[in-house]
């Protein structure tokens, strides 16, 4: 068993992350376990999002705050907003971010190995219904 306090600690500072990431993100890391559960405070300032991923075991996401996008490859991106939960399972490329002029705090719990390829074109972010 292994407990994940609700703050993070000063220790283990927030990081802003750019390899992998496009626009402004920030990640506040809330617990790393020995059998590949990864769970991250992910902040994306407006525009921001990941790069094109898929995550060995899937992937799920809990929207707390703000206003996002979502989309899975091939598909066309989805609204996101507090309160959402998204389960992406394993193997399926996807990238997820804000909304065009809003922020998003979500809380992401990734399982096994995350697998980063290209990033995501502003046609594709930008892609509506």
């Amino acid at each position: 068993m292994e407990i994940a306090k609700g703050y993070q600690s000063s220790a283990v500072p927030s990081e802003q992350r750019t390899a992998t990431f496009t626009g402004l993100v920030y990640v506040d890391p809330v617990l790393a376990s020995a059998d590949g559960v990864n769970v991250n405070r992910v902040f994306f300032g407006p525009a921001a999002r990941t790069f094109w991923h898929w995550h060995e075991r899937g992937q799920l996401l809990a929207v707390v705050s703000g206003h996002g996008l979502i989309c899975a490859e091939g598909g066309l991106p989805a609204a996101l907003e507090a309160g959402d939960v998204v389960w992406v399972p394993p193997a399926e490329r996807h990238w997820h971010g804000a909304g065009p002029q809003t922020l998003m705090l979500h809380l992401a719990v990734s399982l096994g190995t995350t697998n980063w390829l290209n990033a995501v074109s502003d046609a594709d972010y930008g892609a509506r219904p």
